[in-house]
């Protein structure tokens, strides 16, 4: 049986890409922070001294994700890279089971192509669980995303925004010098 060299290149690269994408959901699943550590300081576009990723977050092509000094990614958290570069800051505290995607479907498009565009969270965001940011928006410093928001739009500095889609709700009244420190050995 005769196999085109094309065709076992395609098949040796999706039999690899599928074996990273294994080793990936399997490092995001252990329990030892250290070992997830060195695992996202080799693979992550950057990721800076004391940001913390807890356990079983979905990374998709984390080349193109860059995560700032003293971050927390709570569980269950999906980063997507595959559209584009995730840049988040630094200070931002990400809550459980939030979605941040570059890369989405255009509805509009009869073959359901692929779009994708960067998104951007500055400094000192929180992001709300269950949240939702979609591809293309930047999110200024110190926004705060409410539980459950879909965020499909860029968000000002300092704004409360909260529902579907997200609209401004409030602002924030804080100084913004806070660090976030958070060091799990079993999470």
């Amino acid at each position: 049986m005769h196999y085109g060299g094309r065709y076992m290149n395609e098949y040796a690269k999706s039999f690899l890409l599928s074996l990273f994408n294994f080793c990936i959901s399997f490092v995001m699943w252990l329990h030892i922070w250290p070992l997830r550590k060195l695992f996202l300081k080799c693979f992550c576009g950057r990721w800076d001294k004391g940001a913390v990723c807890l356990r079983n977050v979905d990374l998709r092509k984390p080349l193109n994700v860059y995560v700032g000094k003293n971050t927390i990614i709570n569980k269950r958290v999906l980063l997507d890279g595959r559209g584009g570069k995730l840049c988040i800051g630094n200070n931002v505290d990400i809550a459980q089971d939030v979605n941040i995607w570059t890369l989405e479907h255009d509805v509009n498009d009869p073959q359901h192509i692929s779009v994708g565009a960067d998104v951007v969270i500055d400094d000192y965001v929180w992001i709300g669980a269950r949240s939702t940011i979609m591809p293309g928006v930047k999110i200024g410093k110190g926004a705060v995303v409410g539980t459950c928001a879909l965020v499909t739009k860029d968000v000002p500095p300092l704004a409360i925004v909260g529902g579907i889609p997200a609209k401004i709700i409030g602002q924030r009244k804080n100084a913004l010098t806070y660090n976030l420190r958070y060091i799990p050995w079993f999470q």
